[in-house]
């Protein structure tokens, strides 16, 4: 999707050859169960804070009259943020251990911007859900693990934070574990682990501390690093080949001013000089004759590098379409069935709203269907009563697109499998889509 798409690129320019692997999370839960306190202990319990960072923090938490340093503040930057003690936008912060770097996305807690969650979710790896010991399970809490489990993270660490609140009750820790795993036995996640933490003392969060003597199992820091990062088709090398072309450009050196260039980032895989390739729509094949970088010619190169492709033969190739492995090719389709995230403030109108989909680079008027069922987030039922999605639901539709997608199912690949609908009228965002396959039956379309 296309911000995420922009984060992911200006990390991956900031750390273009390290030598860590590079894990991103997520953290997301309740409006003040302390996520963003959380953050802000980490990073400062694992020496992530520069000196000036600390001095601004003690000063701002000497404003307050607090004592001891507002943590929170490491991430709620916005100031309307901080007026109001809640955290409104994403904030992305990196830092990096002996072991690994991360990518942190702190999301916001409350229900009305649980759209922005789903920005932040769909390139994490790991998502981190905080519950507050005193609270128990909220309905938002559900709703975010629910959201993550629809994007397709499978790997969920619950911190249940505050335990310093009810006296780092074992009993209190052991009735959350058990009451979310009843709730979890419907979703998807292959790793779930429950690790009681004090974000405010720093109990279990990079140091152990001394007040959780019956807990055995690692800190939040401790089972970062020992995650496991999926194989995603976005930089496993054995993945196949997705490159959209983003730009066409002409030139290349003495004597090659004609010549075209196909400039990308490769999405997933890899490919080399030689290699036999696809053009989609067009299904014209060709050959790589050579991949160009800033920092010269490259033999091959590997998702999710920025390069220029050029080709052996003059073919037609504009900017949207995708050169693939011609061994491995997606799926060419212009109607798929897909989930979508709902995040315009207006609900989802079939008739009075026309919609354009954002697929890579490639944008396309698209037609929604009825929904076949919305997802009730408390229940995990699938409601098929409802005619619409509004803001914050979840729910699965068919989609027919003017022109034909080179797709790959989400649960596949996350760069081709996801897409984006934009509202034509005002170009707000108002959904975001993960495509399962193919329509079973295109006549489900309204007309």
């Amino acid at each position: 999707m296309a911000a995420t798409e922009v984060l992911r690129k200006d990390f991956d320019d900031e750390f273009p050859a390290a030598s860590k692997d590079l894990l991103r999370f997520i953290t997301a839960g309740s409006v003040d169960d302390g996520k963003s306190t959380l953050i802000g202990r980490l990073l400062h319990d694992a020496k992530a804070l520069m000196e000036d960072q600390i001095e601004a923090l003690a000063r701002a938490s000497t404003r307050r009259g607090l004592e001891d340093l507002d943590l929170s503040y490491v991430t709620d930057g916005l100031q309307g943020e901080r007026e109001q003690g809640i955290t409104i936008d994403v904030a992305y912060r990196s830092f990096e251990t002996a072991r690994r770097r991360f990518i942190i996305a702190d999301t916001p807690g409350h229900e009305q911007y649980t759209r922005n969650m789903v920005t932040g979710a769909t390139n994490a790896d790991v998502a981190v859900i905080l519950v507050d010991a005193c609270k128990y399970w909220l309905p938002q809490s559900r709703r975010h693990a629910c959201v993550a489990d629809t994007v397709g993270i499978r790997h969920l660490i619950v911190a249940v934070n505050k335990m310093d609140m009810i006296g780092y009750c074992q009993d209190a820790f052991g009735h959350i574990r058990d009451e979310f795993l009843d709730f979890a036995a419907h979703l998807h996640f292959e790793r779930v682990e429950f690790i009681p933490i004090s974000a405010l003392k720093g109990d279990m969060v990079v140091e152990r501390g001394d007040n959780l003597p019956w807990y055995g199992g690692p800190t939040l820091l401790a089972a970062l690093e020992e995650a496991r990062i999926p194989g995603a088709a976005y930089g496993s090398d054995d993945a196949p080949l997705r490159f959209p072309v983003q730009w066409v450009s002409r030139g290349g050196g003495p004597g090659r001013a004609s010549r075209r260039g196909y400039m990308g980032r490769i999405v997933s895989g890899s490919v080399a000089a030689g290699d036999e390739v696809v053009v989609l729509p067009s299904g014209r094949v060709t050959h790589v004759e050579e991949i160009d970088t800033h920092d010269g010619v490259l033999a091959r190169a590997y998702a999710p590098q920025s390069v220029t492709l050029h080709l052996e033969d003059d073919v037609d190739v504009a900017r949207g379409d995708m050169i693939v492995a011609a061994a491995h090719r997606p799926a060419l389709a212009n109607v798929f069935e897909a989930t979508l995230c709902w995040l315009g403030s207006e609900p989802m109108s079939l008739r009075r709203r026309r919609y354009y989909i954002k697929h890579g680079a490639k944008t396309v008027a698209a037609v929604l269907s009825r929904p076949s069922h919305r997802l009730d987030i408390v229940t995990l039922a699938r409601d098929s009563r409802e005619a619409t999605l509004a803001m914050n639901d979840i729910g699965r539709v068919t989609v027919r697109v003017q022109e034909a997608l080179p797709w790959d199912p989400y649960a596949v690949n996350r760069a081709t499998g996801a897409f984006i609908v934009i509202d034509a009228l005002t170009h707000d965002t108002v959904a975001a889509g993960m495509i399962e396959g193919p329509a079973p039956d295109s006549e489900a379309l309204a007309s």
